[in-house]
């Protein structure tokens, strides 16, 4: 079935709107010292930022995932002011200012507060740590995978499951067999933006984190750092970050219709 045209004069706003997003990056793209890249890219401060994004940001995906995957299936089966609730705290960070969403990580599991001191008491100081941008990525990015799939399973046609369930196989059976394999795309899709949010976080890790080269200091913290006293530098790693959060996405988004093609 082939679905209608729109009106043609949406082109207009719709072309702006890609400009508005394309200029400024294509700009930085522009502003890059190419003949000099590898060299503003192997200082140690921009070495130690890059490996430490890629681990954290790894590490709180998959955080993501464990946590967010199953919040989502919850809330799409769910009705209700309960489930109203559940979708509004799970969409919160996402709104929320990025040093606020690091404030309410300091108040709630730094060292003297009410959380963080009986962590301190099993000998765990999440403050200032490597694991605190962990927490703080998956803080953030978490609800861009829960918003995803949760989105796409309440959209999703519910028959096959009942089919499934009609033959007799068993709630796991349905979980694996037949709603994970139809979610996929989407959970693709969300553990891509997790992933490209947590790369981008900068004012949560800050805030809970700190800024201490090698420990805490991840690209973003180092680009903010650098462009001070070092514009090429700071270019150079913006671009690379955009260079992976891009590959990322577009590589998803592959995946996501090849999928929807088979399916």
């Amino acid at each position: 079935m082939i679905r209608p045209a729109l009106p043609r004069w949406l082109a207009v706003p719709a072309g702006l709107a890609a400009l508005f997003l394309a200029v400024p990056l294509l700009a930085m793209f522009g502003r890059v010292d190419w003949l000099h890249l590898p060299s503003l890219l192997a200082s140690p401060a921009a070495i130690d930022a890059l490996w430490l994004s890629l681990r954290t940001c790894t590490a709180s995906t998959v955080l993501c995932l464990v946590l967010g995957l199953p919040l989502a299936l919850v809330l799409s089966r769910s009705r209700g002011r309960w489930a109203t609730a559940g979708r509004i705290l799970a969409s919160l960070p996402m709104v929320l200012p990025p040093v606020v969403a690091g404030l309410a990580l300091l108040v709630a599991l730094g060292r003297r507060a009410w959380l963080g001191r009986h962590l301190s008491a099993f000998g765990v100081d999440l403050a200032f740590t490597t694991a605190a941008v962990v927490v703080a990525q998956t803080f953030v990015a978490m609800p861009y995978l829960v918003v995803s799939v949760e989105g796409a399973l309440r959209s999703a046609q519910e028959h096959y499951e009942i089919v499934a369930a009609t033959l007799g196989a068993s709630p796991i059976t349905v979980l694996r067999r037949v709603v994970l394999p139809l979610a996929a795309p989407a959970i693709a899709s969300g553990t891509a933006l997790a992933f490209a949010r947590a790369l981008g976080e900068f004012g949560a890790t800050l805030t809970f984190a700190g800024s201490l080269q090698g420990t805490t200091q991840t690209l973003p913290l180092e680009i903010y750092l650098a462009r001070e006293s070092d514009t090429d530098t700071a270019i150079a790693l913006s671009v690379v970050l955009l260079i992976i959060a891009t590959g990322l996405i577009a590589a998803t988004s592959v995946f996501s219709r090849v999928k929807g093609a088979t399916s």
